[in-house]
């Protein structure tokens, strides 16, 4: 059974900055992408970035030059550095893997960002 842990989250200012991580634990394999999504209150959820296997990035437009993705393929484990952060950057993120032809999906971690 694949689990997927997120840590980081929590509150800040804004202007701030927060690192999450994301640590896969179980029997992974065939990484193909890894990627953060986040959900405001009364909001769809929504990608805000993604890594392929390759080290290939992608970046919502609201959070480019702002937030940076990265991995560490040994540890199974994504990043995401997010700086100057925003109000508007409130919600829940939640860590992505698509690996050996399935989804999975972490529980979350609040991120909470006051003006």
């Amino acid at each position: 059974q694949v689990q997927l842990v997120e840590s980081g989250g929590g509150s800040v200012q804004a202007g701030g900055s927060l690192r999450l991580s994301c640590a896969a634990s179980g029997n992974i394999f065939a990484i193909k992408t890894m990627g953060w999504y986040r959900q405001a209150p009364g909001k769809q959820r929504e990608l805000v970035a993604g890594i392929t296997w390759n080290g290939n990035t992608n970046y919502a437009d609201s959070v480019k030059d702002r937030f940076a993705i990265s991995k560490d393929n040994a540890k199974n484990t994504v990043y995401l550095q997010m700086d100057s952060l925003k109000p508007e950057d409130t919600a829940v993120y939640y860590c992505a893997i698509s690996w050996g032809g399935m989804n999975s999906w972490g529980k979350g971690t609040p991120v909470t960002v006051s003006s």
